[in-house]
């Protein structure tokens, strides 16, 4: 059996990398193929993703770079279809809802290759989102839903999915979160000599709906160097906010309000770790705040991570004016104990495998 791994995104990073040690550990005759796509290419946010995720380089690297979301998911299709063509693999695995995502998933469909789609059934029900789009249509054609909560049974079963086809594995994210814990602390020590950490709020944002309006993004920095004010703000800042913040002429920010470059996985995680507050509108971080019992506020007007909410540390931020406030109420609330979700154990990526062969034999 032959099984094709697609990573675009930061993220995918630490949704495949669990799978694919699973796959070498439990069934190491199984060939694997790993492509990346690039469609996000920098050093710090990319290649050292292989290297504290213990990934080796990737066996295909498409350069497909940046464009609007029509030309990025056309590049990756013309540059995937010769790929598969070529690797023929029996399987084709995809994770969460970039542009990759579905540009892979189609070309696999077309040419009448199963595909498996890891993170399924997660939704914000807000259509403006272009990962919206990407997680409804990669269901919709997807043979196998790995699905990482059971809200996203509901949501699947709402669409009309086949109840065959889903399978709740739970949260890889965790998997790899689980694993890197230990690696993540021996960093801690560096990290708060280098920026004087103590008793931080820890900030996270990239979404073009946040960075890439003026007003809105000059608000946020606003309520920022208020919240500094009152407990200091850590800010690893992503190259398109980073970008945003000089062009729109953002500045004049107090030694409390400390904007970091980019940094790697493990210290990301060890930041998380030890912050009394996370700020953020990523996915992935409303997921680990809350198997760490971190408190989270999500800048965004929904979320395609409910279960965050309902059963986590999670609370959304809609409205800018009020992100100082709840800032403030979030740090008064005493942190909670660890947040276990169903299935959130660090063994998802087992499951998954153990259902890819019984799979496979089924088919065979």
């Amino acid at each position: 059996m032959k099984i094709l791994h697609v990573v675009g995104a930061r993220p995918n990073f630490m949704k495949i990398a669990p799978i694919m040690s699973a796959l070498r550990r439990i069934a190491p005759q199984i060939e694997q193929v790993l492509v990346h796509t690039s469609q996000h290419y920098d050093v710090k946010m990319s290649d050292i993703f292989f290297e504290h995720l213990g990934l080796s380089q990737p066996d295909y690297h498409l350069g497909v770079g940046s464009g609007s979301h029509t030309e990025q998911t056309a590049r990756v299709m013309l540059a995937f279809e010769p790929v598969l063509k070529e690797t023929n693999p029996d399987l084709v695995l995809v994770v969460g809802d970039v542009n990759s995502t579905i540009a892979c998933t189609l070309v696999a469909v077309k040419l009448g290759i199963p595909v498996g789609h890891v993170e399924a059934g997660l939704r914000s029900y807000d259509r403006s989102m272009p990962e919206e789009i990407n997680r409804v249509l990669t269901d919709q054609i997807s043979d196998l839903l790995y699905i990482p909560s059971p809200d996203a049974i509901a949501n699947l079963k709402r669409e009309g999915i086949n109840a065959e086809k889903i399978i709740n594995v739970g949260n890889v994210m965790i998997d790899t979160l689980v694993q890197l814990l230990p690696q993540a602390e021996k960093h801690w020590g560096k990290l708060q000599a280098e920026h004087a950490l103590e008793d931080y709020v820890l900030v996270t944002l990239h979404r073009p709906a946040n960075v890439d309006d003026e007003t809105r993004l000059i608000n946020i920095m606003g309520a920022l160097i208020e919240l500094s004010k009152i407990k200091p703000v850590v800010f690893p800042v992503h190259p398109r906010t980073q970008n945003n913040i000089a062009a729109f002429g953002i500045g004049d920010f107090p030694e409390n309000l400390k904007l970091i470059a980019p940094v790697g996985y493990l210290d990301f995680l060890a930041l998380q770790q030890h912050a009394t507050l996370v700020v953020t509108d990523s996915g992935g971080v409303q997921e680990e705040t809350t198997y760490l019992g971190i408190p989270c506020l999500t800048v965004r007007p929904n979320t395609e991570r409910p279960i965050t909410i309902e059963k986590g540390t999670n609370r959304l931020v809609t409205d800018i004016s009020i992100l100082l406030d709840e800032a403030k109420n979030a740090l008064d609330r005493p942190k909670t104990s660890d947040q276990i979700i169903e299935l959130w154990d660090g063994r998802a990526s087992e499951r998954i495998v153990e259902h890819i062969i019984e799979w496979y034999r089924n088919r065979s």
